[in-house]
């Protein structure tokens, strides 16, 4: 009887299953439901309280929100305030109710900070009040907290100011050019650039950027909304031309001054990776070349704005690109961490700021991908890496001294870090093809200490097929990774067509063992429940496999990554279940250009392909990013030819499908017009949809249109 019991229940589980994964996707789930109700469960705003072990979250499972924190060591939940109870707080002050807890830092043990509008208020824990902590103007823009929590940074039509506290603003920089910006991102946000206000460590002194851009051409942005259309022009320096000149600042908040560091010349120098030493003296800037094959790390002096020092110089043939500023060790104004490739792979290296190299901390044939932290002492540090597996992501830690590395994670997949204070615990969310979601609290020998959530599969009642990641070898025996999806109800013995994913171009890697999450992803699947096999491959020129494999593309963008794509077509074709006639390949800006390449130059491999955002010709992009991989039109004519999709027009012969926002600020829409006068001249037949007003991506509901006329083009066409 118990055997019988066994086996009813493993059928009848069966049998449930098989019902049970029936459900479709449809578009708009695709859209609508993929960074929501299709991804597995979470702990919201799971965040560590400064200098203790706890941590907190909002927990709205019951539909009631409630922020709660938990010891590591007793896992007792404590309450800390309910939604009704912060709304009736806000109410007091005649803020507005809110649907959902802001986005809280807590800065010490009891008490948290959050934006409601332009004030900066606090919550105390203990005492379960809510104040008003400071204010900015109503239009204020790029906020920027000192490290004190009680100043804010902020700009304003172009300006920059400083908030003391809720009556005390005071206005830093007084430009009446409107060319001329001050305490926002240069560079257009190249070299890890993610804003322009710099706040000292004791919150006495303000670094900002002030970019002038008076000298660049104006870009016409057409809105064709009014009547009649109207013009908006945006400073768009393209690859060759005239760039912006930008300085660096420095206010000092006691006497009101500002004064301006010596950069010097050539105006047109890139001014990044900006960095405070822990005494306030000195701040330290990597100038990078206008031909970004040289840089110099240089020490200034933070009161006169005098050159101290140059502290080392690194040069490349082909570009280099610092992303990271210094580390400065725990409590020591002298010695700093320097994060480089100079060796071909992103590794540690210490230095002292007398100008001293002291020692390689980590080497070898694989990258450091992000620093997250010292340890108390300053003897360790904790990195994350692609050190043992090429598509995931693990938390390491080196002994700087002894250059010894010990992986703290080790379960497959991809694992996203946040340390506490004293980087002796980490919050370790991890997830990978087979698991969803777990959250660990782990320390810093890797052993596990809580489990705080393991989610449950969301998609389990969906059909879906299978997902591989594999490698397979491309020229000179490099490994290029892959990635296959099959359909559900998969048959070997059938022939199935295949759409291929590429974006291709650099800082991506898209082939990871990650849990599926966001619209691609689940288009993917969804198009897989049609029929499809999904593949992606990343190319030479894709992001975390050493400058090498980076710089192959250097000066002719779109050659060598369509050699690797056709190496992965090639082994596609080796499959019985391929049907090799019916090949597809979409890609949206970086992967525009690819999936337009690759149509128009594999001799008709591909049979449909849908471009979006897509560069036609890189004389038409930016100069930061354009130049770095391109050098200029003038010293690489050849290499811009070679790339240029206008060149190849008269080989079009699939179905291609073109998508662009008519006010991309990114890959302006000149691009793709230029390819379609291209075909008109040379009587091919394009299919072409512009999203009105869109920007380098389709956004609100006209998303559910872009992905329905995408779905239908390759079920009419492939």
């Amino acid at each position: 009887m118990k055997s019988f019991g066994s086996l009813f229940l493993f059928v009848l589980f069966a049998f449930t299953n098989l019902f049970a994964q029936d459900k479709l996707f449809t578009v708009e789930e695709v859209v609508t439901d993929s960074y929501s109700t299709l991804t597995p469960d979470n702990l919201k705003q799971i965040k560590w309280i400064v200098d203790t072990n706890e941590y907190s979250f909002v927990d709205d499972s019951d539909g009631n929100p409630i922020l709660v924190k938990n010891r590591v060591d007793s896992g007792k939940i404590v309450l800390i305030t309910s939604l009704d109870e912060f709304n009736e707080e806000l109410t007091d002050l005649n803020f507005p109710k809110i649907n959902q807890f802001p986005n809280i830092t807590w800065y010490d043990n009891t008490n948290f900070y959050f934006w409601v509008k332009n004030s900066l208020l606090t919550y105390n824990s203990e005492k379960k009040v809510i104040s008003v902590h400071n204010r900015v103007n109503e239009d204020a823009e790029n906020m920027t907290i000192a490290v004190n929590n009680k100043y804010v940074a902020f700009t304003q039509n172009n300006n920059l100011f400083v908030s003391l506290d809720k009556t005390n603003t005071k206005q830093i920089t007084f430009e009446t050019n409107e060319n001329i910006i001050s305490g926002q991102s240069v560079h257009r946000n190249e070299f890890g650039i993610r804003g322009g206000i710099f706040w000292s460590p004791n919150s006495n002194y303000i670094a900002f950027y002030r970019m002038d851009q008076t000298m660049v051409t104006d870009y016409p942005v057409i809105d064709v909304t009014t009547t009649p259309a109207t013009v908006s022009n945006i400073k768009y320096p393209m690859t060759g031309q005239t760039s912006h000149e930008v300085r660096v600042a420095v206010y000092d908040l006691t006497s009101g001054n500002a004064i301006y560091l010596k950069t010097g010349d050539p105006k047109d120098q890139y001014l990044t990776n900006i960095c405070w030493d822990p005494s306030e003296k000195f701040i330290y800037i990597a100038h990078i070349n206008r031909e970004q094959n040289h840089m110099k790390f240089i020490k200034y002096d933070a009161k006169t704005g005098e050159q101290v020092k140059i502290l080392f110089e690194e040069q490349n043939e082909k570009y280099i690109e610092p992303q990271t500023t210094a580390f400065f060790l725990p409590d020591n104004n002298d010695k700093f961490i320097w994060l480089t490739r100079k060796d071909g792979w992103n590794h540690f290296y210490l230095y002292d700021t007398d100008r001293n190299f002291i020692q390689q901390v980590t080497s070898g044939e694989w990258e450091v991908i992000e620093f997250t932290g010292f340890d108390r002492k300053g003897e360790n540090i904790f990195f994350i890496s692609n050190k043992d597996e090429i598509p995931g992501r693990h938390l390491y830690s080196v002994n700087i001294k002894s250059g010894n590395i010990t992986k703290l994670t080790d379960k497959p997949g991809t694992h996203n870090i946040k340390p506490n204070a004293l980087s002796n615990l980490f919050i370790d969310e991890h997830n990978s093809l087979e698991i969803p979601r777990t959250i660990n609290i782990i320390d810093n020998k890797g052993e596990i200490h809580r489990t705080l959530l393991q989610a449950n599969n969301p998609i389990a009642q969906y059909k879906t097929g299978e997902t591989t990641i594999f490698n397979i070898k491309g020229e000179n025996d490099i490994d290029l990774y892959c990635r296959l999806i099959t359909p559900p109800d998969f048959d070997e013995t059938k022939k199935y067509p295949v759409i291929v994913y590429v974006y291709g171009g650099p800082h991506s890697q898209g082939v990871l063992n990650t849990w599926p999450f966001g619209r691609y992803d689940f288009w993917f699947l969804m198009m897989a429940q049609k029929g499809y096999i999904i593949f992606e491959i990343d190319n030479r020129g894709t992001a975390n496999r050493g400058l090498g494999f980076e710089q192959s593309t250097f000066r002719r963008l779109g050659s060598i990554e369509v050699i690797d794509q056709m190496t992965g077509v090639n082994y596609l074709k080796t499959l019985n279940y391929i049907d090799s006639e019916r090949i597809g390949v979409y890609g949206w800006s970086y992967g525009g250009f690819m999936t337009v390449s690759l149509m128009l130059r594999t001799n008709d491999t591909y049979k449909v392909g849908v471009a979006g955002g897509t560069v036609a010709d890189w004389r038409y992009y930016e100069i930061m990013y354009g130049e770095r991989y391109m050098d200029t039109p003038e010293t690489n004519s050849a290499g811009y030819d070679e790339s240029s999709l206008l060149n190849y027009v008269n080989n079009l012969n699939g179905k291609l499908l073109l998508v662009h926002g008519t006010s991309d600020p990114t890959v302006v829409w000149q691009n793709s017009l230029m390819f379609c006068k291209k075909a008109v001249s040379l009587n091919k037949p394009l299919d072409y949809f512009p999203y009105v007003g869109h920007r380098h991506g389709v956004r609100g509901n006209d998303t559910i249109h872009l992905y329905e006329k995408i779905t239908e083009y390759f079920i009419d066409n492939l």
